[in-house]
């Protein structure tokens, strides 16, 4: 057999011609795998693609059996198309039928042909099917015709997600590539969401894959990476990231690919075989992360991200596409879909267009999920391969209540699924007709219905919900939201908009709560046993007395003395908070008294007043979970129950907490 080192290119215009042929799927497709047994010289030429029921059905064939066509269907993992397609690599045997994996099936007429080469058709790093071809000869296919086939597996990934072979299929049997498809991850916000696809970092539309001029998509490409490599520097070089951090890890990890030899040969590669250059990208990059993502390896898994947001720099650079689509471009009912993101990132889109977040990572204490908590978003994280499942436009349901996601959704499920939400949307009408009725118990008590806040975006929730004022403003999600420490004057500018929001009624801000799981981009991590009960909140304010009085409110109409700490379990504690606050404090204007501070902790909830005496704090009864902590330690209790707390010292600087039956003076 001849090499193919001279025929991709003459191949991949014929398949060109082909591709705007007006004729049937199948036709098309038959003449697809003739193009290739021919200008490879093999006896056989043969496509598999993947449907729904995880099965691969052979779509067409020159050489085997035509009979076979739609009728011969092999398991994920049957035989050697069903291990090209499990591993997503190629493979390249001279004697196929001595390989373990190799399955018989009669009604092909496959067993008189010995050397084997197949490989997956792969798109975004999914495997929509396996192209094969097959010589009776027992030889070794070289490094050139995998590299050729490769590259034909390409264009005939985007024939099988066009939805073309669908028309082909019988009912339940579709091509996997536009199949519904389910998937579960952890839950970030509630809600449910209905929309359509949205990519945070969108991937770019070839629209050109065959290369007409080969010496000008080298240039463009080595173009291309001298920028890419050039705009790195930069970065690096920059003030915010010269002085070293994360940002500079992350740059420098990224400089080191974007000069990797290997990598830039794999590209130069894939454009000598008659690809555009930015059709090469998308080559090298789904291989990559097909092989990478079947890894057992955590590290080259996240490896993996790297190397894809290079990929899509360098993608960029090519066609000149921005990062994502702007607020304009945003379509209504738009469900947003990326790797990774920060909060203020989310908070760039048209919070009136977006309905729904779905995230490849992601926990439920990350800085984006409490900012898509705040904007009302329904949120799912951890799903596998987020940005690869669905492709931009596609209808999907966003299920915060569950962690599900579903793409593509069959009628059945977009149904019921809409049901929910009309049932929700009743239920939130019947709340709002409660909203002006008087908070008054059976026995005649008023209570106060407040809102939590800590955002400008909740204050409109204020008059939405009728509460009687802001009973927790979360100071520290400024903090959060952005990478570097916030001005005062910005500080000042949020708790005087807070504070005209809020009216005449009461708003009570918290202290700062920052550490433990709350980690701010710009501050050191401390890794603690016990986060939680750790260098955080109030103790890391006393640690910072600067810190902590230029984070107090100073409205122009003036600040209260008066506050609240969860976290201050001894004398000394609070002392020190009063002492620290009263410093920043200024002079109080007669009769208004609107503003309080609040601290928090993960522990007992303390009220500390002025005219309480220092002797002893009383805490008032709290819904505690199951573990108990007890001086650093932990005490197991069965179920729920109200306890009600005092504070003893046991030694200096440390409280241990006990039911009041225990406590003793």
């Amino acid at each position: 057999m001849r090499s193919a080192s001279g025929g991709p290119r003459v191949l991949l215009r014929r398949l060109r011609e082909t591709m705007a042929e007006q004729v049937s799927a199948q036709e098309r497709l038959d003449k697809i795998v003739v193009l290739i047994a021919a200008n490879m010289v093999a006896e056989v030429c043969s496509t598999y693609v993947l449907r729904v029921d995880n099965t691969l059905e052979l779509y067409a064939t020159e050489g085997l059996n035509r009979d076979a066509v739609h009728r011969t269907v092999l398991s994920a993992h049957e035989g050697l198309v069903g291990l090209v397609s499990s591993e997503a690599t190629p493979l390249n045997l001279s004697d196929a039928q001595n390989h373990p994996a190799f399955s018989f099936r009669p009604e092909t007429g496959e067993e008189i042909y010995h050397s084997f080469l197949g490989v997956p058709i792969l798109r975004a790093g999914n495997t929509l099917g396996v192209l094969v071809v097959q010589n009776r000869a027992k030889r070794t296919y070289v490094e050139e015709e995998v590299e050729a086939l490769q590259t034909t597996a390409m264009v005939l990934a985007e024939m099988i997600a066009s939805g073309e072979l669908s028309a082909l299929a019988q009912p339940g049997a579709e091509p996997a590539a536009r199949h519904s498809v389910h998937k579960t991850g952890a839950i970030l916000s509630d809600g449910i969401a209905l929309g359509h696809v949205v990519l945070h970092e969108p991937r770019v539309v070839i629209t050109n894959y065959i290369a007409e001029d080969l010496p000008k998509e080298i240039k463009r490409l080595d173009t291309a990476l001298a920028k890419l490599r050039a705009d790195l520097d930069r970065m690096l070089e920059r003030g915010d990231v010269a002085e070293g951090g994360e940002h500079r890890d992350v740059l420098e990890a990224y400089r080191m690919f974007a000069n990797d030899h290997g990598w830039s040969h794999k590209l130069h590669e894939a454009v000598a075989t008659g690809l555009t250059a930015e059709a090469a990208v998308e080559r090298v990059q789904s291989d990559t992360r097909a092989r990478m993502l079947r890894s057992t390896d955590p590290y080259l898994r996240d490896r993996l991200h790297d190397l894809e947001d290079l990929g899509h720099r360098l993608m960029r650079q090519l066609v000149g596409q921005d990062h994502a689509p702007s607020r304009e471009q945003l379509p209504d009912n738009a469900i947003l879909i990326a790797r990774a993101m920060g909060p203020a990132a989310l908070l760039d889109y048209d919070r009136k267009r977006l309905r729904g977040l779905v995230l490849e990572e992601g926990t439920a204490n990350s800085h984006v999920s409490i900012v898509a908590r705040a904007l009302g978003i329904p949120a799912v994280g951890e799903v596998p391969n987020a940005p690869g499942i669905a492709d931009p436009g596609d209808a999907i349901i966003v299920d915060g209540t569950s962690g599900s996601i579903y793409v593509r959704p069959s009628a059945e499920i977009e149904s019921a699924y809409a049901e929910r939400v009309r049932f929700r949307a009743r239920r939130q009408a019947q709340y709002s007709a409660l909203r002006d009725k008087p908070c008054v118990t059976k026995d005649g008590q008023h209570v106060e219905l407040m809102i939590n806040a800590g955002l400008i975006i909740d204050l409109p929730h204020i008059d939405d919900t009728g509460s009687a004022g802001i009973g927790l403003f979360r100071t520290e999600l400024q903090f959060m939201v952005g990478q570097s420490l916030p001005r005062t004057s910005d500080q000042l500018a949020l708790y005087r908009a807070v504070l005209d929001a809020a009216g005449p009624k009461p708003v009570t801000f918290r202290t700062l709560d920052i550490g433990g799981d709350k980690a701010l981009p710009y501050m050191e991590t401390v890794i603690e046993e016990n986060p939680a009960l750790g260098w955080r909140a109030i103790r890391l304010g006393l640690d910072r007395p600067g810190l902590l009085r230029r984070r107090r409110p100073r409205p122009a109409h003036h600040v209260s003395d008066d506050f609240r700490s969860r976290r201050i379990r001894c004398r000394q504690k609070h002392r020190r908070t009063r002492t620290d606050l009263s410093a920043s404090a200024r002079p109080c204007a007669a009769g208004t008294h609107r503003c309080r501070h609040h601290g928090r902790s993960s522990g007992t909830a303390l009220s500390v007043r002025r005219t309480l005496e220092e002797s002893r704090f009383r805490l008032g009864g709290i819904q505690r979970p199951v573990s108990v902590p007890v001086c650093g330690r932990s005490r197991q209790c069965q179920g729920l129950r109200t306890v009600r707390y005092h504070v003893c010292a046991d030694h200096a600087g440390v409280a241990r907490d006990r039911t009041e039956s225990e406590c003793r003076e």
